[in-house]
């Protein structure tokens, strides 16, 4: 079976370093979306990239491989989306990315023998 349904897809850029009550943001940023019941999150690392300021963040460099981008990709329907975007102007700091886009989810069921 399939469903389908609009929806949104907020995308929140950190550093592997940024902390939230003493854990890793991305960690607490994935723990309130299952709270709140969102659909999904990822947590993906990213191998290089750079931001505002130019400066390149790689595993390459030394000096900046302690400190490399995470990005979070959240998914779900505009109503649980949107009380969620006010929990992480909370949790996060100054200066981080957060974009939300609308997307088209579609969802494909598949029932086993008996159900």
């Amino acid at each position: 079976m399939k469903t389908e349904t609009d929806g949104r897809q907020v995308t929140i850029s950190v550093n592997s370093t940024d902390q939230y009550h003493g854990r890793p943001l991305y960690a607490a940023i994935v723990q309130r979306c299952q709270e709140r019941g969102i659909a999904g999150a990822s947590v993906i690392r990213c191998l290089e990239c750079y931001g505002a300021h130019h400066k390149l963040h790689t595993p390459r460099l030394i000096e900046l491989s302690e400190n490399l981008p995470i990005h979070i990709d959240i998914v779900d329907v505009a109503e649980r989306i949107d009380p969620l975007l006010s929990d992480l102007a909370e949790m996060i700091g100054e200066g981080l990315v957060v974009t939300v886009a609308p997307v088209h989810i579609i969802r494909l069921l598949h029932h086993t023998k008996g159900s």
